[in-house]
């Protein structure tokens, strides 16, 4: 098991992976919570484990989005190396054959939100809040978001929440079909007892079962490429720089 200080720690047992996400103030997808993915994702490779649960160690948050702060002082390229590096453990993940639950208690926004929804299933609290909140920074969604929300949801209510930029509450992201469960209490702990269940069942069928639903309506290469391109055209906009300067800015004077 990966040590305490570590972003991301990843324990498998009893067949199921458990990666949890660790840090605070809101787990930013920064390179650090990224590479812990990637090295969390190699051990999944690399053992026996059958199913996976994705939760969070950092109170009210499953994971806040982007690292705003990264992005602000980032360069085209800086920026092109940052989608690619987001990218790549969301896609593993999503590809990897065996049935993975994010477990959400607080908020799952931009980047966070993605991280979900490459999950086969999602579980959350009723305090939970989700969102694609990029439009307000002039950006849009470029971890797969505009690929999987409109799969999941349909075309109008994904459209609602990318374009408003809202947060769903829970009881509404389980009407819409972006929730799968609400759980009242631990939801860690049903994730895990749930993905338990799954890991004493048959890995190849279950495999096969997740191949053929994502053949009714997989998300395309043409669409991932497309998303790709227009997240990086918007990062060069001059307007989407001064607002993820001065959203970087505000969050360091509200830190301190």
């Amino acid at each position: 098991m990966a040590t305490e200080l570590r972003p991301v720690r990843h324990d498998e047992r009893d067949g199921v992976l458990h990666v949890v996400l660790a840090r605070p103030p809101a787990n930013a997808l920064g390179a650090p919570l990224v590479e812990g993915l990637e090295q969390a994702l190699d051990a999944l490779e690399a053992g026996s484990a059958k199913a996976i649960v994705l939760s969070s160690a950092v109170h009210g948050f499953f994971a806040a989005g982007a690292d705003i702060k990264q992005m602000s002082s980032a360069t085209h390229d800086d920026f092109v190396r940052y989608r690619d590096a987001l990218r790549s453990p969301l896609e593993r993940l999503a590809a990897c054959g065996r049935p993975s639950v994010a477990a959400i208690d607080g908020l799952a926004l931009g980047g966070g939100l993605e991280l979900a929804m490459a999950c086969t299933l999602r579980f959350a609290t009723g305090a939970s809040r989700l969102g694609l909140p990029e439009v307000k920074l002039g950006l849009i969604p470029g971890a797969g978001g505009t690929q999987r929300l409109p799969r999941l949801v349909g075309r109008g209510c994904a459209l609602d929440i990318m374009l408003t930029g809202r947060a769903v509450n829970a009881r509404e992201a389980a009407s819409i079909g972006l929730v799968d469960r609400i759980v009242d209490g631990d939801v860690t702990a049903e994730a895990l007892a749930f993905a338990g269940r799954l890991a004493r069942l048959s890995g190849p069928a279950m495999a096969a079962i997740i191949a053929c639903v994502d053949a009714a309506g997989p998300v395309s290469r043409e669409g991932m490429a497309l998303e790709g391109e227009e997240v990086v055209r918007m990062f060069d906009d001059d307007d989407t720089k001064q607002a993820l300067a001065a959203f970087a800015g505000g969050r360091r004077a509200a830190n301190g």
